[in-house]
């Protein structure tokens, strides 16, 4: 590969590798045309026309295989009457379902880039930060009871699951509101 080529961008070296197919194509052609094979050469451009329809019926059945793994991926994740956050090493939110989002009393949009800490009350804090650091240093899936809640106003009592998980090393928590049962 040139220096040439690896300055394009996919796009522009997807055209460059078009072109260059389509000259040995145009070159093939004339070939068969020379040779006054013209049954052959239709003959190849209707193969080749069943070859991209039934590239194209693969491609619309793995859309819908995409969009059905899509749609269980949504009821699984966001509808789920249990909270899932993604957090970063440095407690940040990164993904929450509505579950979590109605937990923490704000907007999901909003809770994005947040730092979880904020919505963990005074008195939980430090188990929660005990709980995080083992997450982090464990490699083993850790629990902990906290009280959620921010400004001295009480949100709920919850049952957090957490381990790291991914090259991103992001600490993927489970929440379930365990009020009543603490009432």
């Amino acid at each position: 590969m040139s220096s040439e080529e690896r300055n394009l961008t996919d796009a522009q070296m997807l055209r460059l590798k078009a072109e260059e197919r389509l000259k040995e194509e145009n070159d093939e052609v004339e070939r068969l045309i020379k040779e006054g094979d013209a049954k052959r050469l239709l003959h190849e451009l209707q193969v080749h026309q069943i070859e991209l329809e039934m590239q194209n019926e693969a491609l619309r059945q793995a859309n819908e295989t995409a969009e059905a793994a899509l749609k269980k991926y949504t009821i699984l994740y966001d509808l789920t009457p249990m909270g899932y956050l993604t957090l970063d090493s440095e407690g940040s939110i990164l993904e929450l379902n509505f579950t979590a989002a109605e937990m923490l009393g704000e907007k999901r949009f909003s809770l994005k880039n947040t730092n979880f800490k904020l919505f963990v009350s005074e008195e939980s804090l430090p188990a929660f930060n005990d709980f995080f650091s083992k997450v982090y240093t464990s490699n083993s899936k850790e629990s902990c009871e906290l009280i959620l809640g921010y400004d001295k106003k009480f949100l709920c009592h919850v049952y957090l699951e957490g381990v790291v998980a991914g090259e991103e090393q992001e600490c993927l928590l489970s929440a379930v509101d365990i009020s009543a049962f603490k009432k």
